[in-house]
C-alpha cells in the first residue's frame, strides 16, 4: 500500500480530529451528512503509514436480527475507500463501482475495523480493496473504484471573488 505524507489528512477543511474518548486522535469528515448521521466512522494513519478505519457498533447500526445492517457495512466500506485513497485522491471524487461480500455478522458493542489498500491509481481512476474485521474475524470484503472529479459551480451561481 502507498504511504501517506504526514499532511495527507490535513487538506480538507471539513476534517475533524477527535480529542476525547475511545477515538481520541482519530479523524472523520463532517461535510457528509449521511456518514455523520450513520457513523460516526473514523480513520487514522498507523505507525507504519497505513490508513486504518473503525467504528464501534451501536444500537442504531443494527438490523431486526440485532446484527450490523448490511447497508451500514456498505456505507462504512465506502467511507474507507475515500480514507484509504486520500493520499492520492488530492481533490474530490465519486465512487463509480463497488462490490462486496458479507462473510459474518457483527453485534452491538463490537469494534469494526478496516484494512485496505490501493491496488492501482491512474490518471482519473483509483482502484481499492479492503476487509472489515472484528478482532481476527473477517466480516465483509469489498472492492471499489473512485473517479477523480473537478469541482463544478452549481448552475446559476456567480463566481465568488477570493
Amino acid at each position: 500500500m502507498n504511504e501517506l505524507p504526514q499532511n495527507a489528512f490535513h487538506r480538507r477543511p471539513d476534517l475533524h480530529v477527535e480529542t476525547e474518548g475511545e477515538f481520541a486522535g482519530w479523524r472523520t469528515w463532517t461535510r457528509d451528512s449521511f456518514e455523520t448521521h450513520n457513523g460516526p466512522f473514523w480513520h487514522r494513519m498507523d505507525e507504519n503509514g497505513q490508513v486504518r478505519c473503525a467504528f464501534r457498533v451501536e444500537k442504531k447500526h443494527l438490523n431486526g436480527m440485532r446484527n450490523v445492517h448490511g447497508g451500514c457495512f456498505m456505507s462504512f466500506a465506502d467511507y474507507c475507500l475515500f480514507a484509504i485513497a486520500s493520499s492520492v485522491l488530492e481533490g474530490p471524487g465519486v465512487t463509480v463501482s463497488f462490490a462486496c461480500e458479507f462473510l459474518d455478522a457483527a453485534r452491538e458493542g463490537e469494534l469494526v475495523e478496516c484494512e485496505g489498500e490501493i491496488t492501482r491509481a491512474g490518471g482519473s481512476l483509483i482502484f481499492l480493496r479492503g476487509v472489515l474485521k472484528s478482532g481476527e474475524r473477517s466480516l465483509f470484503t469489498f472492492s471499489g473504484t473512485i473517479k477523480r472529479v473537478k469541482w463544478k459551480k452549481p448552475a446559476g451561481t456567480a463566481a465568488v471573488a477570493t
